[in-house]
């Protein structure tokens, strides 16, 4: 396979199966790609109008007949790994009106006497759509974790709520694609710097920024943790190296060419005498 500078399939190279181990996932490498960045740029603007038809088709077909087919993009990172970049360069170049966003903060004093999962159902992405979790319901098992934001028992249960409640939504129709962006530490040194250097990205640098990484190597085992723990077949975990921007966007918009290709969207069968409205048509 040599498509696009892709030499193996990004859906294949990239998911988390046993065995995985993160340390061992270079964060400057660039799996199944032969390319550099400005054929990565290329490349992504070349795949745009791919990604951007699937979509289409997606919508098209919801509008028409009793399929519910959508798809789920999870975006999970350390901060100033790129998932802003990602909805922005990858999401952003398909119809907006076909894409649903949601981007979980810390959840509210009423989120919180609920169950973690609730909140998380309310913005799952309706028929048709692209929806987008930037972050989500597992920073209640990476921070819930690392800050013992809750007991030891109650994060164990939270991984087999995930899994039923992945297992359900996929069974639903809903294609889920979840994605670690692995950022090494001293690549977000650099990324931070250049937020506290640019008066124009000051709006961007969180102080607390510098305390979770400070916790490094405890995000780094509950993310393993989570891999270990929540990558089902219904909805498998894809680890995408983050030090290259370029790398990374190119390899989410392959997962999710991927996810639509399988999920086959038809452009729907005319209901009318297509032929016998040409010729109405016509004469008016």
């Amino acid at each position: 396979m040599s498509t696009h500078g892709w030499h193996a399939d990004a859906s294949e190279i990239l998911r988390v199966d046993s065995g995985f181990r993160l340390e061992r996932l270079e964060a400057d490498s660039t799996p199944g790609y032969d390319g550099d960045k400005h054929r990565a740029a290329k490349d992504l603007a070349h795949r745009v109008q791919e990604l951007g038809e699937l979509q289409e088709r997606l919508w098209a077909q919801s509008r028409v007949d009793e399929t519910r087919h959508a798809v789920l993009l999870v975006l999970q990172a350390m901060d100033s790994a790129g998932k802003g970049g990602i909805v922005r360069h990858v999401v952003g170049g398909v119809d907006p009106q076909g894409v649903e966003l949601a981007a979980f903060k810390a959840p509210t004093d009423e989120e919180r006497a609920q169950d973690f999962l609730r909140r998380v159902e309310k913005r799952l992405p309706s028929p048709g759509y692209i929806g987008v979790f930037d972050r989500s319901h597992y920073e209640d098992v990476l921070i819930g974790k690392v800050r013992s934001l809750a007991d030891a028992a109650e994060i164990e249960r939270r991984y087999d709520a995930i899994n039923a409640f992945e297992s359900r939504v996929a069974a639903s129709g809903t294609r889920i694609i979840k994605v670690m962006l692995h950022i090494s530490p001293e690549e977000q040194k650099e990324r931070l710097m250049e937020r506290l250097e640019r008066p124009d990205k000051h709006w961007k640098y969180n102080p607390g920024d510098v305390d979770e990484r400070l916790l490094w190597p405890d995000y780094m085992a509950a993310y393993q943790t989570v891999f270990e723990r929540t990558s089902t077949d219904a909805a498998p975990w894809y680890v995408v190296p983050a030090d290259h921007k370029w790398y990374a966007r190119l390899a989410v918009q392959e997962l999710l060419i991927s996810a639509l290709q399988d999920t086959d969207p038809q452009w729907p069968v005319a209901d009318f005498d297509v032929e016998a409205e040409k010729k109405r048509l016509a004469a008016s």
